[in-house]
């Protein structure tokens, strides 16, 4: 692969290539985030915000929408990253780059054309120390190049609001069937205890 085809490659792309489906999730979170379309929700979770408008990639534009169509309550990353539409989005992504000759299926790894790309995208685009002077695509791009060093830097509070990196936030909990937790009194046969 050239150095101009490496450069052709969409971030959520070089993001699966680099640290695989959570890695290409973050990249969509962040996307759709710099669009205003989801914001950090409770603590560890990502919540819709607004309309999906636009896009930053076409090839990243399945996962970017599965993403913001499987936000129909809250989440973490890791829990957003197992929802099937996502989960289908991301084997789409993963079947793109094999047929580009990016990835093995089985057992799923780069091929050595997507361990070139990488040195060359990484040689050209060197770890960002803010911000300053980089447009949309390039913070995408940084963020897939460079992972979680480049989140904190690029997205600082998003990126710890909405629990991006680390252990991949918090999960949404549903409601408890039991009954919840009472007003600390427990029953025993001689009557009631506080």
């Amino acid at each position: 692969m050239s150095g101009s085809a490496a450069v052709g490659l969409g971030p959520q792309t070089v993001a699966l290539l680099r640290g695989g489906p959570r890695a290409a999730v973050q990249v969509a979170v962040l996307a759709l985030h710099l669009r205003g379309a989801v914001a950090a929700g409770r603590p560890g979770t990502v919540r819709v915000s607004g309309p999906a408008v636009g896009r930053s990639s076409e090839s990243g534009i399945t996962l970017e929408r599965a993403v913001y169509g499987s936000l129909y309550n809250p989440a973490g990353i890791r829990e957003l990253t197992e929802r099937p539409r996502v989960r289908r989005a991301l084997a789409e992504l993963r079947g793109e780059a094999a047929a580009a000759g990016l990835l093995h299926r089985l057992p799923p790894h780069r091929t050595r054309a997507a361990r070139r790309a990488l040195r060359e995208l990484r040689a050209s685009f060197p770890p960002p120390a803010g911000p300053e002077g980089l447009s949309t695509a390039g913070v995408l791009l940084a963020v897939a190049l460079h992972g979680d060093t480049a989140l904190t830097v690029l997205a600082p509070r998003f990126t710890a609001a909405a629990g991006l990196t680390g252990r991949g936030g918090r999960q949404e909990r549903g409601p408890s069937w039991s009954g919840g937790e009472g007003g600390g009194f427990t029953g025993c046969a001689g009557g009631w205890e506080a």
